[in-house]
């Protein structure tokens, strides 16, 4: 057993503003912008307002194929860029996946100037968790916190439904809930090292109630948004364009960079698993997941691949933690009980989180896919495509095997309990 190393070493001191961490946690500081308002930007913001009926139509296509190639040099705050980010991830996703079968490329229009902001933001350009929730809420009262769904309101969806907002205001509830935990466990951490029992122990036993409240608002879930709903109208446009040989893209999507320039690009699709809360919360508790959704032998596993999908400052932030972190450690060598029991408390609580998380997938993807797809769905995409897939095989919007990689995710959270 290590020994205690807490006396030697100096207090913890971490500065979240640099990281892009806020009191919102991995929310903005502020609330997102609603529309960029330089009169350049106009015919972006325009297609935004029209995109539901545009995509109802099938011709969104033909709307953005008439776009002129704008430059992001007129955007200069970090709400313009995340605003012009959100837009091109939903013309992304729209262009390929509309109606009558992916396209395999992406018009310059779309592909120029989405490479140069994504490349600002320290994202890949695709629709990410960052695009589709952290950057595309509004509060209904100023005062409200951003935990209450009934305050919030999304900016846009592809499919203009109640069910799409649902889906992504229980994500934006659950990123305000955790926000509350990051400087407890940073406080935690400090008290680790200069041997506070009683801090730690208070910091873990907030963390499991943080947790449990986490899952409290995932299972809200089925309040305002329809299985069948999600799974043929909604998934279908987050899947990204990697592992999708069997949705149509065998190749992934050309980016289209004007005058014969572009590459073949393939990037998962917008996922849980780029949350930085629950990969922060993993961190903390310790919890190793380092093969998760890899092959065999091959290394760093979805999980770690998923931090290319978060925002650059964010994804700083969780290596940042990793070098720090040190609970579970401590858990392990004080000799004080009371520790490394609201150190197992928190473990249990991060285990039933993801059985929470794995109730849902089986209600809004698994039974969905054994059941038969509506006729009205034309051309192929995610929700055909996964239809009549077997269980094990039934692959995520992020590319990955669902319940294989849930499962495993599970597991390996119960395994960092103490003995």
């Amino acid at each position: 057993m290590p020994h205690n190393t807490s006396t030697m070493m100096p207090p913890l001191e971490v500065n979240l503003e640099p990281f892009g961490v806020s009191r919102n946690g991995f929310l903005p500081k502020e609330l997102p912008l609603q529309r960029l308002c330089d009169q350049y930007y106009e015919s972006w913001e325009v297609i935004m307002d029209q995109l539901p009926s545009l995509l109802t139509a099938a011709s969104f296509r033909i709307k953005v194929d008439d776009l002129r190639v704008l430059s992001p040099s007129r955007l200069s705050s970090t709400r313009e860029w995340q605003r012009a980010y959100l837009i091109l991830s939903f013309f992304t996703h729209s262009y390929i996946w509309e109606a009558g079968g992916p396209s395999q490329r992406l018009p310059s229009a779309i592909s120029v100037p989405f490479l140069e902001v994504a490349s600002k933001l320290g994202l890949p350009p695709t629709a990410t968790y960052a695009g589709l929730n952290l950057w595309n809420f509004s509060s209904l009262s100023p005062d409200a916190s951003l935990s209450e769904m009934e305050n919030l309101k999304v900016l846009h969806t592809f499919t203009g439904s109640r069910d799409e907002e649902w889906f992504y205001l229980v994500s934006v509830a659950m990123e305000s809930q955790g926000a509350e935990i990051i400087p407890v466990m940073l406080k935690a951490m400090d008290a680790a090292q200069s041997d506070k029992p009683e801090v730690v122990t208070a910091a873990l036993q907030k963390f499991a109630l943080c947790v449990k409240e986490i899952g409290v608002l995932l299972k809200r879930m089925n309040e305002e948004c329809r299985p069948d709903f999600f799974y043929n109208q909604i998934r279908p446009f987050l899947a990204g364009s990697k592992n999708m040989l069997h949705a149509g893209l065998p190749n992934g999507v050309f980016y289209d960079e004007g005058e014969g320039e572009g590459e073949w690009r393939q990037y998962s699709g917008g996922s849980n698993a780029q949350s930085s809360m629950i990969q922060f919360l993993d961190i903390v508790l310790g919890v190793e997941h380092t093969l998760t959704g890899a092959s065999k032998g091959s290394k760093p596993g979805f999980l770690h691949e998923m931090r290319n999908y978060m925002p650059g400052s964010h994804r700083q932030f969780l290596q940042h933690m990793e070098s720090i972190a040190n609970i579970r450690q401590y858990a392990e060598t004080t000799a004080a009980t009371e520790v490394s029991e609201a150190y197992n408390q928190a473990v249990e609580e991060m285990s039933r989180f993801r059985d929470i998380h794995i109730q849902i997938v089986t209600r809004y993807i698994i039974t969905p896919s054994r059941q038969q797809v509506p006729p009205s769905t034309s051309g192929m995409n995610l929700a055909i495509a996964s239809t009549n897939a077997d269980t094990k095989g039934l692959h995520g919007t992020g590319g990955t095997e669902l319940l294989p990689f849930l499962r495993q995710s599970r597991d390996e959270t119960k395994q960092a309990a103490l003995e």
